[in-house]
């Protein structure tokens, strides 16, 4: 049930005197003494654990798990989450989405996995830069940095890097992480 509101928010006139802007509470809500707004009953909200980005990448790929482990590192918040692409999230994530399934050479970057029926990913080096920006800190300047340089450069200079990556750094030979806790931030 809603109290009755008879509190307010000042809102500056152009005169420079001020007005009493009417205040609205929301459903299950009550303006507690003193005009502070305070929630009825105890909250019982928990964070949605699949809202968060999710890098999915080679998971064979010697690169692109040296990556992944840099972007771990630089990441301090534990923002970003990883899922190889050749895994059962990642899969059943292409196949809704109508990309390729059996071409790894491309990773992709899902700005939010709770909305991941939605088309907003970004493929190759815009994933990339989201990435990095995702991560902050070192990553957010080189992330802006990267994004300077036009998007067919990068994207030619991506494929170029994919196509001779295996034969460079060769395929990724499991190891186990720095860190223990890092391996909560990776789906199969």
């Amino acid at each position: 049930m809603l109290s009755t509101n008879t509190g307010g928010t000042a809102v500056p006139r152009q005169s420079g005197s001020v007005a009493i802007k009417p205040l609205h509470c929301p459903p299950g809500a009550s303006l507690a003494p003193g005009g502070a707004i305070g929630l009825i009953g105890p909250v019982t909200a928990q964070p949605d654990p699949d809202r968060r980005p999710v890098l999915l990448f080679d998971g064979e790929c010697g690169l692109c798990n040296r990556v992944v482990r840099v972007l771990l590192r630089l990441d301090r918040t534990g923002r970003l989450h990883y899922a190889p692409l050749q895994g059962p999230a990642a899969q059943a994530y292409l196949r809704a989405q109508g990309l390729p399934t059996d071409d790894f050479s491309s990773l992709v970057f899902v700005p939010d996995w709770s909305h991941r029926n939605r088309r907003e990913y970004l493929l190759r080096t815009d994933g990339v830069v989201a990435a990095l920006r995702t991560v902050g800190g070192a990553g957010r300047f080189l992330g802006g940095a990267l994004a300077l340089v036009p998007t067919g450069c990068r994207d030619a200079g991506y494929r170029l890097v994919a196509r001779w990556r295996y034969r460079i750094f060769g395929p990724w030979r499991p190891r186990p992480l720095s860190r223990p806790d890092w391996t909560s931030r990776f789906m199969e």
